[in-house]
């Protein structure tokens, strides 16, 4: 298979993604900015040796793999949840909100530990409101 027939499938498939989770918002790109930066600043701490999923501390073809899958599932759940939304004819995405502020809380907390591991403090005002934002984005849809 070809570079270009690749870059293709692709593009369609991130089309068909986005397709399924409706009108994209703020929130999403929030999180897939999110999702990009906690890779790198996970990579960043693996290049320096600090890392803390692989018994030397550097870097993993399969740690960096396994970040990515479970980078592809959050997507899965969101998609989930926005299926769901559609199905009880939720206009407002109730529960795609929701689950999206969770995981933007979540990959924003990874961003801060990864800093941390290299040495780099931030404002516990930073991780309070994430770790609000994530019970916000847990507690939404059961209200």
């Amino acid at each position: 298979m070809k570079w270009n027939d690749i870059t293709k499938v692709l593009a369609a498939a991130i089309g068909a993604a986005a397709g399924l989770l409706g009108e994209w918002n703020v929130l999403l790109t929030i999180l897939a900015a999110f999702m990009v930066l906690d890779y790198l600043t996970g990579l960043i701490v693996a290049w320096r040796g600090k890392s803390p999923k692989t018994e030397t501390g550097g870097v993993s073809s399969r740690a960096g793999f396994d970040g990515l899958i479970r980078k592809f599932m959050i997507m899965i759940v969101v998609l989930v949840a926005t299926l769901l939304d559609a199905a009880i004819g939720n206009a407002a995405r109730v529960f795609q909100t929701a689950a999206t502020m969770y995981y933007i809380a979540n990959e924003g907390i990874s961003i801060l530990e990864n800093t941390a591991l290299m040495g780099v403090r931030y404002p516990a005002f930073l991780s309070n409101a994430l770790e609000t934002l994530r019970e916000k984005g847990d507690s939404a849809g059961a209200e």
